[in-house]
């Protein structure tokens, strides 16, 4: 888990075209974060196929039992969330 968490965050999220961060928007009331992704492409070990792209959709789970502990929590393993204004 923490390798594909290091490798997301690290390569695959700075690689998106336009990517500017990470939104806020993703948690939910109990702290997880759901996050898709457009292209599976991103992704080097899925393959490439030749079918059409399909989406992916990322959901993190912890055990945390707020939005603020499960923003912290992501923070601290490296989570590219967007610049507050």
């Amino acid at each position: 888990m923490y390798d594909f968490l290091d490798k997301l965050f690290s390569i695959v999220l700075p690689r998106l075209r336009d990517f500017r961060g990470i939104p806020l928007s993703g948690f939910d009331s109990q702290g997880n974060y759901t996050l898709g992704i457009e292209e599976h492409s991103v992704f080097p070990e899925v393959g490439a196929s030749k079918q059409k792209n399909h989406g992916i959709e990322i959901t993190i789970v912890s055990n945390s039992k707020d939005k603020n502990k499960g923003k912290k929590l992501l923070e601290l393993l490296g989570m590219p969330f967007e610049k507050e204004a």
